[in-house]
């Protein structure tokens, strides 16, 4: 096949299984002019998408453009067992209602990157809800509990004799079983469905299909850099967030993880990142890529005017020192005689760690109303409002109260 196209599918892969089998596949599908059907599952657990589940949409896309049949297949059946995938405990199950609510908003938000015209929605519903008990048994009868506890999250429940409910033993045949419904030529997902989605390929041997390849992703990081990017970690950029929010949380990460988002989330050509790559190390500045990358995701979900005003925005509050009057007041809780500055950046949220901390006040990066702070010892007392500043993107207004919270006296 044109190798610049197989550096577009490949591009930021963690695994193609197996790659050179899909690779000899496209290349067939291209010469007879064969649509492959290209599927990806999401459960709708939550009513609302960020940017880490847009990684699949994103290759989607590209299998889009590249003229295949994309199944972008709601989980509505799926999702009220609930995906044991990396989990210490059992997950609640979602009730009907629920499930049926946020698949509504799944299919309101998906269309920001798909095609509406040329993706297929579906749920598995369709086909699991008529599953007899013969058929429940049958597909049971086709996986081993041994092979079961090899997956490493039901290997280390086990081994810490946490419960494991039978029901999750059925959750990868039942999401394999999709795969043989769709007759699947490729099943994307993140590296934490590899098992799930081999199980797709086991099953449609067994129901004497041809057996899907697997492409997985990485988990996105969250704008902390560390954890995946997750609502409950508050570390997530939400495709329905408004385009001023999404642009300062894109212009907050760091310059490091700029390249994971560009190689994730970008639609620009590996050839061109390539290009932007040379040009830092020939010296330019992170930051105007940084706005490159913040224009075209702001542009994706809202459209090019509201980009172009919240890149302005952007710039008028931040760069040129302008302090926005809208920022959000944060009430904190701090012990009766008060907080170390350390410590206040990062229970605001400003810094990951009390060091981090420190060391940009060393650096003269941190103000507070104003006034640049310079000894990371300082202790700020209970009962005032504060705006605080790091550099110049990272800003907070915090109310300090009197409770109770960690690291709130000795930075470390």
């Amino acid at each position: 096949m044109i190798e610049n196209e197989w550096a577009e599918v490949s591009r930021g892969c963690d695994e193609i299984i197996p790659d050179a089998e899909f690779k000899r596949r496209l290349d067939e599908a291209r010469v007879d002019g064969e649509r492959l059907v290209i599927k990806a599952g999401f459960d709708p657990t939550a009513p609302d998408l960020h940017l880490g589940h847009t990684v699949l949409l994103n290759k989607m896309r590209l299998f889009q453009d590249m003229g295949h049949d994309v199944v972008f297949l709601i989980g509505d059946f799926t999702g009220r067992i609930g995906d044991p995938s990396g989990k210490n405990i059992t997950r609640q199950p979602l009730d009907e209602a629920q499930v049926a609510a946020n698949a509504a908003t799944y299919e309101a938000q998906i269309y920001k990157v798909l095609d509406p015209a040329r993706t297929r929605v579906r749920l598995n519903s369709d086909w699991l809800n008529q599953l007899s008990s013969a058929d429940m048994i049958k597909l049971a009868s086709t996986h081993t509990v041994a092979r079961m506890l090899e997956r490493d999250d039901f290997h280390r429940r086990y081994d810490a004799n946490q419960p494991i409910a039978i029901h999750e033993f059925l959750y990868p045949l039942i999401q394999g079983y999709d795969s043989v419904a769709l007759n699947a030529d490729l099943e994307l997902g993140g590296t934490d469905q590899k098992f799930n989605l081999l199980m797709g390929r086991h099953l449609q041997q067994v129901y004497d299909q041809r057996p899907q390849a697997v492409l997985t992703m990485p988990l996105l990081e969250g704008l902390d850099g560390v954890n995946k990017m997750s609502k409950s970690l508050d570390n997530y950029i939400g495709i329905d967030e408004p385009p001023g929010t999404q642009y300062g949380k894109l212009m907050s990460i760091s310059d490091d993880l700029m390249w994971r988002y560009f190689e994730l989330l970008s639609f620009e050509p590996v050839s061109v990142l390539a290009r932007y790559r040379q040009e830092v190390a020939d010296g330019a500045n992170p930051r105007d890529l940084k706005y490159r990358l913040a224009d075209e995701i702001v542009a994706r979900f809202h459209g090019e005017a509201a980009a172009r005003e919240a890149h302005k925005a952007f710039v008028d509050r931040f760069s040129q020192g302008i302090t926005p009057d809208d920022i959000e007041l944060t009430p904190l809780a701090v012990a009766p005689d008060g907080i170390q500055i350390a410590a206040l950046l990062k229970a605001a949220g400003l810094t990951q760690s009390n060091g981090e901390g420190i060391r940009l006040v060393k650096q003269g990066a941190v103000r507070m109303d104003g006034q640049r702070i310079e000894d990371a010892a300082q202790v700020i007392p209970v009962g005032n409002e504060h705006l605080i500043q790091v550099g110049k993107r990272r800003i907070a207004r915090v109310a300090l109260g009197e409770g109770s919270v960690d690291d709130t006296k000795s930075p470390s």
